[in-house]
């Protein structure tokens, strides 16, 4: 047998491991690009709004958190519609989704009010970004398994990142709209902080919406529009009380999807469990 060159080509024409691990990178398709640049504009969003408390901004700090909450949702939409999904990108947004979900949102808490209890408040700081981040390492080595019943994907476990982070934030909401007494009460923002942690990393079932049919009866089109209309000029016109309310409706349904989990669990006749195995995690 041929010796085979420590440097080069081997004689079959494959290459060696060290030219494998030197070789330049070839072109990148724009296709790639765009929703990691739409990821960085969410972290570069999450990062400003702690710039804004800083400053004393507080309602800029919110709207920058709900900014990149935006970006957070087009990123993965657009990578799967442009088949520009990468190793890469999914690190970078998970990443991303730590700063925007995880810190920036209780740093903001902190400097309005939670600074005020001292040691108790950085404590509630730290146990909510290290939930986040517990529970995206979930997501991140969560394996999908196909002997699970097809109903499980309407679930997530527990309460998703940017949903505990439009819930943690429902203390400044309030004040926004002038609930008198709220920043004066850092204790309370405090639980606030520990509750919303808890429900991340729980394994509470609850709605995903990640699928929703397609398609819809033709009648329903206009009720929808005109649904989605009405919610905008709410948004608009009174967001922190729109806002408000999509945080306590949201806090509202877990205990329906609770029950709507557990009568699809009594219906199956599959052996499967939540207690031994892991729901779709998002």
């Amino acid at each position: 047998m041929a010796n085979v060159p420590p440097f080069g080509s081997r004689p079959d024409g494959r290459r060696t491991i060290r030219e494998r691990r030197t070789r330049p990178f070839g072109p990148v398709h724009v296709r790639t690009l765009v929703p990691n640049a739409l990821t960085v504009l969410a972290l570069c969003a999450g990062l400003t709004a702690i710039r804004f408390a800083l400053e004393g901004r507080f309602e800029a700090s919110v709207v920058a958190i709900i900014v990149a909450s935006v970006f957070d949702g087009l990123d993965g939409r657009v990578a799967r519609l442009l088949h520009g999904s990468t190793r890469f990108g999914a690190e970078l947004d998970s990443l991303t989704d730590f700063v925007n979900f995880g810190v920036a949102p209780v740093i903001v808490l902190y400097i309005w009010s939670l600074n005020a209890i001292g040691g108790i408040g950085w404590i509630a700081v730290l146990g909510y970004a290290v939930c986040c981040a517990l529970r995206l390492a979930r997501f991140n080595v969560a394996l999908e398994d196909p002997d699970k019943p097809a109903w499980t994907g309407n679930y997530f476990v527990g309460v998703p990142a940017p949903a505990g982070a439009l819930i943690v934030m429902l203390p400044l909401y309030l004040t926004f709209i002038d609930v008198p007494g709220i920043k004066a009460l850092p204790i309370v923002v405090a639980l606030h902080c520990f509750f919303v942690a808890f429900l991340m990393v729980s394994r509470i079932p609850t709605f995903s919406g990640k699928r929703m049919g397609i398609r819809i009866k033709r009648e329903m089109v206009l009720p929808i529009l005109l649904l989605v209309g009405l919610s905008a000029a709410v948004i608009l016109n009174y967001p922190w009380i729109a806002f408000s309310g999509i945080a306590l409706g949201y806090l509202a349904s877990i205990p329906v999807s609770v029950s709507r989990y557990r009568k699809h669990l009594a219906r199956t006749s599959s052996a499967w469990s939540p207690e031994n195995d892991d729901l779709p995690i998002g």
